[in-house]
């Protein structure tokens, strides 16, 4: 497994893999595009040429892609949720071109939608979304902090929807510990909390975990991310979420602020060791 951050591609995505080196990281992951909006830079043979040399070098196991920030496969509006499914394959597409392994994506709000129907409704825009997509890239949903009618807050609902789906490119969840922990599941009670996520989806589905301590406390709803040991969760928890990804081979990736990020990368393989 291996153990990384979520890093900037200011400049050009080229100096993304000198921002993980810098902190450390063995893996990372970027966005390709403004997480806000806005146009996806060009990804010209030149540029990916220079990627992947930088990727070389800097001795990166790991590539990720996180969509952008506005996407929603739940809302009433066709044209967001036609728009979030050109956007989601674009990312995939343009992840297989960089080499990532994964691209990890949140799902949207239900809004006016009861859940059942907004399940129904992820799950078809998901299958327009792989429709005829063969790249290397294989996609992930990450689990949500819970607030509002947000899809994906338990690991059923992500269940129901994989299942729905149906798809060999989407491969399974990014469990996001933070995330999990304002839903309701204590990684402090670190046994019962993986039975529970077992029987809700299956250890098996998690192919990637978000490792984020938590300022605020369990079953909050908030998506409030803390440095490692310096949250709500704790170190002990951390500690024990780390041997079994370095058992499942699963690799983790931190989304703290770069303040303290080398640190939490530091600390994490402290854990492994």
């Amino acid at each position: 497994m291996h153990i990384g951050c979520h890093v900037s591609i200011a400049g050009g995505v080229f100096n993304a893999p000198k921002n993980a080196a810098d902190f450390g990281c063995e893996a990372m992951q970027i966005f390709t595009r403004s997480p806000q909006g806005g146009k996806a830079p060009e990804l010209t043979p030149e540029i990916l040429k220079k990627f992947k040399l930088s990727v070389e070098s800097c001795k990166l196991s790991v590539i990720v892609v996180h969509t952008p920030f506005y996407i929603n496969y739940a809302s009433a509006d066709n044209r967001i949720r036609h728009s979030t499914v050109a956007i989601v394959r674009d990312e995939l597409e343009r992840a297989s071109l960089l080499g990532a392994k994964y691209v990890m994506t949140h799902l949207g709000s239900a809004g006016e939608l009861f859940e059942n129907e907004a399940s129904e409704k992820v799950a078809e825009m998901l299958k327009k979304t792989l429709d005829g997509y063969t790249g290397s890239a294989e996609l992930l949903l990450e689990n949500a902090a819970g607030s509002g009618k947000i899809i994906g807050a338990t690991f059923s609902q992500l269940s129901e929807i994989i299942k729905l789906v149906n798809h060999t490119k989407l491969v399974g969840i990014c469990l996001d510990t933070q995330h999990s922990f304002a839903s309701g599941y204590d990684w402090r009670d670190f046994d019962n909390t993986l039975k529970k996520i077992d029987s809700e989806i299956g250890l098996a589905k998690i192919k990637l975990i978000h490792c984020n301590d938590s300022k605020t406390e369990l079953a909050s709803r908030k998506d409030r991310h803390e440095h490692i040991g310096k949250g709500l969760i704790g170190e002990a928890a951390f500690k024990n979420i780390t041997k079994f990804a370095q058992e499942k081979n699963i690799d983790m990736i931190l989304e703290t602020e770069h303040d303290f990020v080398k640190e939490d990368v530091d600390l994490l393989k402290s854990f492994r060791k």
